[in-house]
């Protein structure tokens, strides 16, 4: 099979294996937070804000946040961080962010079409915005300086593969929020690779709901013996699910956490795809103190990927001190 990658793409560091991907939400109440100002890059006087689509209790984002603080604390910028899983409210929190006249503006685009025109009016009022983790195939149309993420249809891509090649006979592929464009080229790109592959919408904010839902689908289709899980949480759940189905199902995962990390160490999941959202996180908010004091554009305007790629149990090892640190 033939992996593809779409053009206009800069990798901005090498990365371990293959393929990998984005990140997730679901429901909750806004929340905004500030940091930074200071630390290594002393007092620049520039206040950013980062607007995501963050659920409440999903640690993939304190990767993200903590890489945004420290590059507001290297660049002596002020860090006003905000988020909320529904798109409406995401755009208002944008809105807000312009109608406190920040010095720039880093967001997700996880619905694109929610999110784009608030975007444009940032942007018209001279504040520069780039964008990160989801919406790889929006940012231009969003008025982006650039983006930073994984390619996430060639993440899943991957998956499909690798479970292929492990004997899969069927997949089931799980997408924790609906309307996510990410979620959807994941398990797009699983199905691309290994077309016997079967979406399961699963509810990301209630974990038992998600073991729920997977064990019952491993009960009733007994082909099933690969699960692929688009965030850790869901990969942690899916465990689960195997077990109290009786299932001899394997788990790969997008996306980790401490207890996801280990579990490939331990072989209960067999890998998860990094896309690295300290990275991200770090990225972006160091783009836009660039930009404003030099002019600078990171990958010349070209999405900057920071994934995928594959962490198993052949290079877990290496990875797990970063992932319990919060930095990877």
């Amino acid at each position: 099979m033939k992996i593809t990658r779409a053009s206009g793409f800069t990798a901005v560091i090498a990365v371990v294996t293959l393929v990998a991907v984005s990140a997730c939400s679901d429901g909750g109440k806004p929340k905004s937070t500030d940091s930074g100002s200071g630390g290594g890059g002393g007092d620049s006087g520039y206040t950013f804000a980062m607007v995501t689509h963050e659920t409440p209790g999903d640690t993939f984002w304190d990767r993200i946040k903590a890489g945004a603080q420290q590059a507001a604390k290297d660049t002596g910028s002020t860090l006003k961080y905000s988020s909320d899983p529904t798109a409406s409210n995401q755009a208002t929190l944008i809105q807000n962010a312009i109608d406190s006249k920040v010095d720039g503006i880093a967001t997700t685009l996880v619905t694109p079409e929610a999110l784009i025109p608030t975007i444009k009016k940032a942007v018209a009022a001279g504040i520069p915005v780039d964008s990160f983790n989801s919406g790889l195939n929006f940012y231009q149309q969003a008025g982006s300086l650039v983006h930073f993420a994984a390619d996430e249809r060639l993440g899943g891509q991957g998956a499909g593969k690798r479970a292929a090649d492990d004997g899969a006979t069927k997949i089931l592929c799980t997408i924790q929020q609906t309307g996510s464009v990410a979620l959807e080229d994941r398990c797009a790109g699983v199905k691309d690779s290994f077309p016997n592959t079967e979406n399961l919408q699963v509810n990301g904010a209630d974990d038992a709901a998600v073991t729920s839902a997977i064990q019952a689908k491993l009960q009733q289709d007994k082909s099933i013996n690969w699960i692929i899980t688009l965030g850790a949480a869901q990969g942690l759940d899916a465990v689960k699910a195997v077990q109290g189905a009786g299932s001899k199902a394997k788990i790969g995962t997008f996306d980790t956490n401490p207890d996801a990390a280990q579990a490939v160490a331990d072989g209960s999941i067999q890998f998860f795809i990094d896309q690295q959202p300290y990275l991200q996180g770090y990225l972006a908010i160091t783009e836009l103190y660039l930009y404003k004091k030099n002019g600078n554009i990171m990958g010349g305007g070209k999405a900057v990927l920071t994934g995928p790629s594959f962490v198993d149990k052949a290079n877990i090892a290496q990875i797990l001190p970063f992932v319990k640190q919060n930095t990877r």
